[in-house]
């Protein structure tokens, strides 16, 4: 007979133990049960345990890490399995527990075997528990829609078109009075208009980042052709979302605690599940009926990657068919202003706020704090197909790494960046000179600037064919949405065959080579594989590769 299941953690242990010995039917060590009274066989349970019909040979315990150690190297004996076994095996495994055998008899033909407070499910005994899923053939992750939030456009092509042109987003705040900060420029988003994609009840309660991952995503599925008609007839318990946040609803959050000073009656009995990282996801969820896998990734700047990697695994795995994926961050608020000027990491080129953001440049000074959202809709390749989907590019693959070294500064010889995209270009199966665009994390930070591009010469050397640019240097960083922001330019970019600019890289950082840098025009690339960096406070590196669709 086959043991289902254990609902003792002891029981547990001894059983794995016993079953990773190795099982050999002739092997000397299996010897011939010994008859023991109840006494005895307490004294032998730490020492010799034999048990009869060669199930089990001997079991030596010297301390509760020799027998957490054997768990861990627990390795499934497929005589025990395979083998049909009388009742009476079972019978003297579970005496050691102290069971009286004419209760444990009434108790099997009920389906359970207890002893000593010890329930022990009971299958049938031609049932083999280690079944094995049957292969599957490699299942291929396309993309198939694209919505974003950003300062420069509200859709994938007007954003992109701006981007292509090098417009800045980058101007003066005005949804607050900054005059207190020594940084008073932003990504900020002037005009957002969530109508016919938000409900009015969602627009008084819920933070901007969520308002931002909302209106995105079902962009997102509009631009992908899922229409009510597709919606009616797509299996939604296969349809999952995540879109994750850096800081979540930070402005729903601070408002809590100013209302907190007056009385916790005037606190907004919504601002926990507002504040939180995931409520974005699951409000989309909520509204579209989907079912499958729904949660956040809050891994900082990096978070977006985290999100597309992980919804391309559930699809790659069989899980699900339809993922939207992401990343939405909105800190444009006096305390998140607030914070990154404590950290000294943002720029101060208040009077030229559209040259403030200049990865590479020499002359940069900081990042430039910016807000909005980025949504992919991924897909399966054989379920786009069968509903004649529109399809962007193909997702290849990506890594995450960690650099175990610094808070907010990155490893200074990029060792982590760099083994986050050769385990990334191993997981996809690219080749490093298949690589012919780059879109960097780059956030216009002297350290961060320079770290991440030595890491790049690392890892392609000087191939004259490789493109560079950072489309930080157009709407500032986006935080937790960044990732996804540049996803979607990626994607674009293969789409177009169009790359977009550097703006405000006028004169190259010594450390860099100016030769695999995009120039301050676009350029026209047949791009083959694209690589999209994002790296995050905590030493996050994460690396995500697309190709064209072939």
């Amino acid at each position: 007979m086959a043991v289902s299941s254990l609902s003792s953690p002891l029981c547990s242990w001894f059983l794995a133990v016993c079953m990773s010995m190795t099982c050999k039917e002739d092997s000397s060590i299996f010897q011939s049960p010994k008859r023991m009274t109840k006494k005895s066989r307490r004294k032998k349970l730490i020492g010799s345990v034999h048990y009869s019909q060669n199930l089990f040979s001997s079991f030596q315990v010297s301390s509760m890490h020799s027998l957490m150690s054997s768990c861990l190297s627990f390795e499934p004996c497929e005589v025990f399995y395979n083998s049909n076994r009388s009742s009476s095996s079972l019978h003297n495994i579970f005496s050691l527990f102290g069971s009286k055998s004419s209760n444990r008899i009434q108790m099997q033909k009920n389906g359970a075997v207890h002893s000593g407070g010890v329930a022990v499910s009971v299958q049938p005994e031609k049932e083999n528990i280690l079944k094995k899923k049957p292969p599957t053939k490699h299942r291929r992750v396309v993309v198939t829609g694209l919505g974003v939030v950003t300062s420069i456009g509200q859709d994938a092509d007007t954003f992109y078109n701006n981007l292509l042109d090098g417009v800045s987003g980058i101007s003066e705040i005005e949804a607050f009075d900054c005059s207190q900060f020594p940084t008073k420029i932003a990504g900020e988003i002037k005009s957002f208009s969530p109508d016919g994609w938000v409900s009015p009840k969602l627009l008084k309660r819920a933070d901007k980042y969520a308002l931002y991952l909302l209106t995105a995503g079902k962009k997102a599925l509009e631009d992908g052709g899922i229409t009510e008609q597709v919606m009616n007839v797509l299996d939604k318990t296969r349809c999952g979302i995540i879109i994750g946040s850096a800081l979540g609803g930070m402005k729903v959050f601070n408002d809590a605690i100013e209302a907190l000073r007056v009385s916790y009656k005037k606190m907004n009995p919504f601002c926990v599940p507002f504040a939180t990282t995931n409520v974005g996801s699951a409000i989309l969820a909520v509204d579209l009926g989907w079912m499958g896998p729904n949660y956040s990734i809050s891994s900082a700047c990096a978070t977006s990657n985290f999100c597309i990697l992980n919804s391309a695994n559930h699809i790659i795995r069989g899980e699900t068919d339809l993922m939207l994926c992401g990343g939405s961050d909105a800190a444009i608020i006096p305390i998140g202003l607030g914070g990154f000027v404590a950290c000294r990491t943002l720029s101060q080129r208040n009077n030229d706020p559209t040259k403030a953001s200049r990865p590479w440049d020499t002359n940069r000074d900081g990042f430039v704090l910016g807000e909005g959202a980025g949504v992919l809709l991924l897909e399966e390749l054989e379920h786009a197909k069968r509903r004649g989907a529109k399809i962007y590019s193909e997702f290849l693959g990506g890594s995450f790494t960690c650099d175990a070294y610094h808070m907010t500064e990155p490893h200074p010889d990029g060792m982590g960046i760099a083994l986050c995209i050769e385990q990334a270009l191993a997981q996809s199966g690219v080749s490093k000179e298949d690589v012919n665009y780059i879109n960097a994390h780059a956030t216009s930070t002297q350290t961060g600037d320079r770290t991440e591009f030595q890491a790049l010469v690392r890892c392609f050397g000087q191939n004259p064919e490789l493109r560079v640019n950072s489309t930080k240097s157009m709407i500032g960083h986006l935080l937790g949405a960044s990732g996804a922001v540049e996803a979607v330019a990626t994607v674009k970019a293969i789409q177009t065959g169009w790359v977009h600019p550097n703006i405000n890289l006028e004169n190259p950082d010594k450390a860099v080579d100016k030769a695999l840098l995009v120039g301050a025009k676009k350029e026209r690339l047949n791009i083959t594989v694209a690589l999209s960096n994002s790296l995050g406070f905590g030493g996050h590196n994460s690396s995500i590769l697309f190709a064209p669709y072939k």
